[in-house]
């Protein structure tokens, strides 16, 4: 279809391909400033960047880059928080494929319960090879920016659903959350309580879901009064056991959604007298090194963290050389590790 020699195209419309001499026109600014838009610059005008920003998106364009990519030798690990002996496994992961690849890795933390928004500026700076985001998100607009600058990315343990098109590694939560509950229901417990992460975070969700189809299947009914929200830190483990211990009829088990928070409500039951595994049986879940240290040894659901972040920077790489994954999704096994914190209920 043919344009009519008066009309004029709107304002900001780019016809034919797309280049950033284009971009800089449609924009109103230079092309010198798309670049340092593309090349992550913080000094760029706010208003001058989002303009800019909206092009790229809305025209699809995708930088072109001559041999090695153009990007450094870099893999960004970016945590939403990094403050925990979960974190460690994940970097170790990360750094065992970086290692083999020749590429070294830079650490980002994203905000944690209230996300900054420069963090992915320091990443667009660094122009990295590949990145890996974890126990996350990524917003429309950050994913635009990313993929306007060819820089892949992989979300590890996603916090909520990423969709199909978001390449992620995580593991079978729900079947971890089955199989706890199910080894308590074996053992002879029927008070069995979960002490979940937050309600709106995926694998909390899939772990609560395998507790009470558990129950379901046993023949138990699911008492909402045991069923108790924390952050997956020690502190939430610990102020939700010291809930649930001091209810008229407290539970004799309980599925902590981390060690983490197993170890907390270890603390709450060393305060109020009561032992581990004698009174009350306690199930972990990652298998962090922390799980074999404490007493009793803490039975605990082994989430491989070290092979998600592994298969992550693996997608990524293949992603970062222009290849596709035979799989976008992918959740790995998890095992339950039986130790001594769990045993069968007191009698009564």
């Amino acid at each position: 279809m043919s344009t009519h020699p008066n009309q004029e195209a709107p304002a900001g419309a780019i016809t034919g391909p797309v280049t950033i001499a284009k971009i800089a026109e449609a924009a109103g600014v230079s092309v010198p400033t798309v670049s340092k838009v593309l090349n992550g610059r913080a000094d760029v005008a706010e208003d001058t960047r989002a303009r800019v920003e909206e092009l790229i998106r809305t025209h699809g364009y995708r930088r072109r880059r001559g041999p090695g990519g153009g990007r450094s030798a870099l893999i960004d690990l970016v945590f939403h928080e990094l403050d925990s002996a979960w974190a460690i496994e994940v970097v170790r992961g990360v750094e065992n494929i970086a290692r083999e690849e020749g590429l070294s890795v830079v650490l980002t933390e994203s905000g944690g319960s209230t996300p900054r928004d420069d963090w992915i500026d320091a990443v667009l700076a660094r122009r990295p090879t590949a990145v890996v985001l974890v126990f996350s998100g990524l917003a429309a607009e950050q994913r635009t920016r990313l993929s306007a600058r060819g820089i892949p990315f992989v979300v590890v343990d996603p916090a909520g659903d990423p969709g199909p098109d978001m390449p992620a590694v995580g593991s079978a939560n729900w079947s971890g959350g089955l199989a706890a509950t199910r080894h308590l229901v074996d053992l002879g417990h029927r008070r069995i309580a979960v002490i979940g992460g937050p309600r709106a975070v995926l694998c909390s969700k899939a772990r609560i879901d395998g507790y009470t189809s558990a129950l379901d299947a046993a023949g138990i009914a699911v008492d909402p009064a045991l069923i108790r929200h924390g952050d997956f830190h020690v502190e939430s483990g610990r102020d939700r056991g010291r809930e649930l211990l001091a209810l008229e009829d407290p539970p004799t088990a309980v599925f902590a959604g981390s060690d983490l928070q197993a170890m907390g409500l270890y603390e709450a039951a060393r305060e109020l007298g009561v032992r581990i595994p004698e009174d009350l049986s306690v199930v972990g879940y990652d298998d962090l090194p922390v799980a074999r240290w404490v007493g009793p040894p803490l039975t605990t659901v082994r989430q491989p963290l070290t092979e998600m972040a592994e298969e992550a920077t693996r997608m990524a790489l293949v992603l970062a050389r222009g290849g596709r994954p035979a799989n976008l999704r992918l959740d790995l096994a998890t095992d339950l590790v039986v130790r001594g914190s769990t045993a069968a209920p007191p009698r009564r």
